[in-house]
């Protein structure tokens, strides 16, 4: 199946990536941005995830002080470091 899609500009930035030799073709460049928007909206969704997580956990009280999170940051990271 062939598809044909107008990249305007970017249609130059393909073709040094292809021609300077990082990467074997057009098509490969693509599949590979289409990799990284996949991914990227994947991390994105992880973190939305869990700043819901966070809203409903705060929304239900269950809530750590600042300081309390301090503490256990600071001793959390000296015992790493023993």
């Amino acid at each position: 199946m062939t598809m044909t899609v107008e990249l305007g500009a970017l249609e130059q930035v393909v073709e040094r990536l292809v021609r300077d030799g990082r990467y074997g073709s057009k098509s490969e460049v693509l599949r590979t941005g289409v990799r990284l928007v996949q991914e990227h909206e994947a991390r994105l969704a992880a973190l939305l995830g869990k700043l819901e997580e966070g809203i409903a956990d705060a929304d239900a009280g269950r809530l750590t002080s600042l300081d309390d999170a301090r503490a256990a940051f600071e001793a959390r990271w000296a015992a790493e470091g023993e």
